[in-house]
């Protein structure tokens, strides 16, 4: 199929759409999953990993900081597979691979052929991709379901009727399960329908699939109302003025910075190419939604999903930049800049290097979830090294305090085999689970100090609050100097509650980010 312009200007089928390119696009799809399972025991847990192994222990509707699906993927995953970090990371490689397939799905649907297919499938080689392909996080999942109610709503957008805005807004719906940000690309386009489309917004389409979306995620919302609206306080915590710097960067960075060349050649195709008139909308989207984040200083990777979308309308465009496939000069230009931006998004988002190497790289500062997954062992061990050093008597009425849910998450899993008591963290969901118990007088704290102004933390003032006396006896440190969140967490020993322990265990609540991100320090100073 070719996309030509209709004497209206919009985009209308002229033939049957391209055969989807199975072979390539599947053998590209299939290699990553097996390299990503093949990295998937390198250097060790990620805190977000470990913060959902511990909540798949806590099953439950939904948590203050999010839905309830992926905790439920890792409990899946690991019941089914073992309690192993390869087991845990099982799934996000495979969704990873379907990101891939369902690239050149979103291609195909806007008439991209064979080599427009296997480029577009590349966007999920990209950084931010490729670090939600190794590791379990939210986005695993919300970046294939960002794509694939994409791809319907492009479809509701060529084919007009309503079953496709049904469906896209059926996908949303369930989407919501595993994270609210789908919500803005629904917004956003409703937006853009506004502004570019006012036709399309015309017909009983859009509303039928925003309708359906709203019944499908209706349970989540009364999850909302019924709890205070804990997203909107979530959503408060990750904002500040360091967002709103790493923005624009984080946009060329995101996919990687040759990549950006083939999703800005999609968006400006968008706006501006006649052809695509018909799917303007889809382009003005991301800019409501990157013109909204930068006011709300939001995260940058919350437009990742956006931007897969636009590369694959770019790798549209691209192809067509190229002309004759026989062009040897323009193809070998574009395949060198693909490999460039998968070998260096590699680098920097998977465990390819040594751990003792990443000290002396800026790798970690690259990307901080790489150094994050270094040293969660070390630092359980320098814990229960100060337990050891109690009396019998005292451990029997001791238990670990955990500043934030990386350290809970660590104390839960690597804590047992050490003979560590329970842990407790008052971070996000995991104060729903319950303070120490009544004759608890001895605490082993993890404490984040630095930087206590610009994170939602209230473990360190509530130290002083519940306890008689508090000594800093350790520093968290991982042997291989390698920079992460964790490293130089203070070790306290606290003792001698002041009150009874559901009186205090209030003070200890917070909600947002699991630390203030290195990277984000090191930008501000």
């Amino acid at each position: 199929m070719t996309l030509a312009a209709a004497p209206s200007g919009t985009l209308r089928p002229t033939a049957e759409l391209p055969a989807l390119a199975w072979r390539p696009v599947g053998a590209l799809a299939g290699a990553v999953v097996l390299v990503l399972l093949a990295l998937s025991g390198r250097y060790g847990y990620h805190r977000d990993e470990l913060y959902f192994r511990a909540l798949a222990d806590q099953p439950a509707w939904g948590y203050v900081d999010q839905p309830p699906f992926t905790p439920l993927l890792a409990r899946w995953s690991t019941d089914l597979l073992g309690d192993e970090l390869w087991a845990l990371r099982v799934p996000a490689a495979l969704l990873l691979g379907a990101l891939a397939l369902l690239l050149a799905l979103l291609a195909r649907e806007v008439g991209g052929g064979r080599t427009a297919q296997l480029l577009a499938a590349t966007g999920s080689l990209g950084a931010t991709p490729l670090i939600s392909g190794h590791l379990l996080l939210t986005a695993s999942l919300d970046w294939p379901l960002w794509v694939a109610t994409g791809w319907l709503l492009v479809r509701a957008l060529r084919l007009g009727g309503t079953r496709w805005w049904l469906a896209a807004g059926t996908l949303a719906g369930l989407a919501t399960y595993n994270k609210l940000l789908i919500g803005m690309l629904l917004l956003s386009l409703v937006v853009a329908l506004v502004l570019a489309d006012r036709r399309t917004l015309g017909t009983p389409g859009p509303w039928l699939g925003a309708a359906t979306a709203t019944v499908v995620g209706a349970p989540n919302l009364a999850y909302q109302l019924a709890n205070d609206l804990p997203q909107l306080q979530m959503a408060g915590a990750l904002t500040g003025d360091a967002a709103r710097v790493l923005f624009l960067p984080g946009q060329l960075l995101n996919l990687g910075p040759p990549a950006a060349l083939v999703w800005g050649a999609g968006l400006v195709a968008l706006l501006v190419d006649p052809r695509w008139a018909r799917l303007r909308s889809v382009g003005v989207a991301y800019l409501v939604a990157a013109l909204l984040l930068l006011a709300v200083a939001g995260q940058f990777y919350y437009t990742t999903g956006f931007l897969l979308l636009l590369h694959a309308v770019g790798s549209v465009v691209a192809v067509e930049w190229l002309g004759s496939p026989a062009d040897r000069v323009r193809v070998g230009r574009l395949g060198r800049l693909v490999v460039v931006n998968v070998l260096t998004s590699a680098l920097v988002a998977l465990p390819l290097l040594p751990a003792p190497v990443l000290r002396w790289t800026p790798v970690p500062l690259l990307s901080p979830a790489v150094g994050d997954q270094v040293g969660w062992p070390s630092y359980v061990r320098q814990a229960a090294d100060v337990y050891d050093g109690l009396t019998p008597a005292e451990q029997r009425s001791t238990v670990l305090l955990a500043d934030n849910y990386g350290q809970a998450g660590a104390l839960d899993r690597y804590g047992p085999d050490l003979g560590l008591p329970p842990v407790h963290s008052g971070h996000n969901a995991l104060h729903e689970a319950g303070g120490p118990a009544a004759g608890t007088t001895t605490a082993v704290v993890l404490l984040q100090e630095q930087d206590r102004d610009r994170r939602a933390t209230a473990t360190g003032p509530a130290l002083s609050y519940a306890f008689e006396s508090c000594e800093r006896v350790d520093a968290l440190d991982n042997g291989l100097g390698v920079p992460n969140e964790e490293q130089g967490t203070t070790v306290m020993l606290c003792r001698g509650p002041t009150d009874d322990w559901d009186v205090l265990w209030p003070a200890f609540r917070h909600v947002g980010l699991s630390t203030f991100c290195h990277a984000c320090r090191e930008v501000l100073g």
